[in-house]
């Protein structure tokens, strides 16, 4: 679902959720191999919920109850990879963009480490992860691309490939984009697809958190003569796909209109990924099939958010 936030109730949610002191210590943790699902919940209000138990949760393997083999309700580890659009729709808003991102670090715990991307003319991100802030900071954009392309879905496609080596770890890619995919940057580079995205975001575990902002331009009116209107301003709509991007993967979209909305914007997500719930449970099925999975709470007025389905293993032999 599509969340339009403005900068006041952006900073509200990013207050902190209910009972987020009180987290508690991990209370089941079974063995073997399960299929590990994070989840966001929050209330009415999308204030975050952090201290539900095991038994208020329900997860259904195409439809069918699992049993919850390993619970985890602790902020865990993350590596995250942070993709900044600066494409020339992005002028003016650097400035905020560097000041909200270098908010976003500051809120990383100490197990937590990142990369920074950028995509425009190129796509370029950040040779390792790390917990320097000032290696963060020197990966930030100085600079916008004027009339520079978005290349939305080949600059996730390869924040993917750089998660590579990272496969047993926590992946998390944060998109910011104020543009529709412009498609692949030149002649001899591959093409990206939102659905190819989707399809490796979820074989390869990868949740994507997206932020679309909305920027404005002014387009020529066609058959306006010269001593008519000139131009129309017009909402230049961040691409569709990314919410559903982010939907499907488990992650979270918040579409936001102004530049001084990016730092609670940013906050939200910090937030989010320190406080969702570590759920597993063993595939029933090994049959390197898709699964669609649905993750339920049993008390009234919350709202789960986790993944749409996972690629359960084959069985050898």
């Amino acid at each position: 679902m599509t969340r339009f936030l403005t900068y006041a109730t952006l900073a509200a949610c990013a207050l902190g959720g209910l009972g987020a002191a009180g987290r508690q210590q991990p209370v089941f943790r079974g063995t073997g191999d399960a299929v590990r699902v994070f989840v966001t919940v929050t209330d009415r209000d999308g204030r975050l919920v952090t201290t539900l138990t095991r038994d208020t949760f329900e997860v259904r393997d195409e439809g069918k109850p699992q049993p919850i083999t390993l619970f985890d309700n602790t902020p865990q580890p993350i590596r995250l990879i942070v993709m900044l659009d600066v494409s020339g729709s992005m002028y003016g808003n650097l400035p905020l963009l560097r000041g909200a991102a270098e908010q976003l670090f500051a809120r990383l715990r100490p197990d937590d480490v990142a990369r920074v991307g950028t995509f425009g003319h190129e796509i370029a991100i950040s040779p390792s992860f790390t917990r320097d802030p000032d290696e963060l900071r020197a990966a930030l954009p100085d600079t916008i691309a004027p009339d520079g392309p978005t290349p939305l879905w080949r600059a996730i496609d390869e924040a993917l490939d750089a998660f590579r080596d990272e496969r047993e770890e926590r992946a998390v890619i944060l998109v910011l984009s104020d543009g529709k995919d412009s498609g692949p940057i030149g002649f001899r580079q591959r093409v990206a697809s939102q659905g190819q995205v989707i399809d490796r975001a979820r074989d390869d575990n990868v949740m994507v958190y997206a932020i679309g902002m909305r920027s404005r331009g002014v387009r020529p009116m066609a058959g306006v003569g010269p001593g008519g209107l000139q131009a129309l301003l017009t909402a230049d709509l961040p691409d569709p796909g990314l919410a559903r991007v982010a939907e499907e993967t488990g992650g979270g979209y918040l579409e936001i209109r102004f530049g001084q909305d990016l730092a609670a914007a940013f906050a939200r997500v910090a937030d989010e990924l320190h406080s969702q719930y570590l759920l597993g449970f063993a595939p029933p099925k090994r049959d390197g099939k898709v699964h669609d999975i649905d993750v339920r709470v049993t008390q009234r007025g919350l709202q789960p958010r986790a993944r749409k389905n996972y690629a359960a293993p084959k069985e050898q032999g």
